[in-house]
């Protein structure tokens, strides 16, 4: 594996890993476990970061001239990484709704 697959498969990794975190937060939330839900919000945000300045790396190289093949599993990176990124952004707003359901519910 090249080196461009292994930063590919880094962004992949961490954006994956960050998902199903956030997916695993909005899940505690639903259950009332609300501290349990901004930790794993937190560790999310961590490998999103990292995919992130990943990400960036690439773009400033692409500005510097040193282009990069764009491969169905570069796109898939990108991809990947953005929908982990768009379902982070929304977690606050389903987390908030939780809460609001689970008072109503008491």
């Amino acid at each position: 594996m090249g080196e461009l697959e292994t930063i590919i498969f880094e962004i992949i990794s961490n954006g994956g890993t960050a998902k199903g975190l956030v997916y695993e937060a909005i899940n505690e939330s639903s259950k009332g476990n609300y501290e349990q839900a901004e930790n794993l919000l937190k560790e999310a945000d961590e490998y999103l970061l990292k995919a992130h300045k990943i990400q960036t790396e690439l773009i400033q190289e692409e500005a510097r001239g040193n282009h990069t093949n764009v491969t169905v599993l570069f796109v898939h990176a990108q991809d990947h990484l953005m929908t982990a990124l768009e379902v982070r952004s929304l977690a606050d707003n389903l987390i908030k709704m939780n809460k609001k359901i689970n008072e109503l519910g008491k």
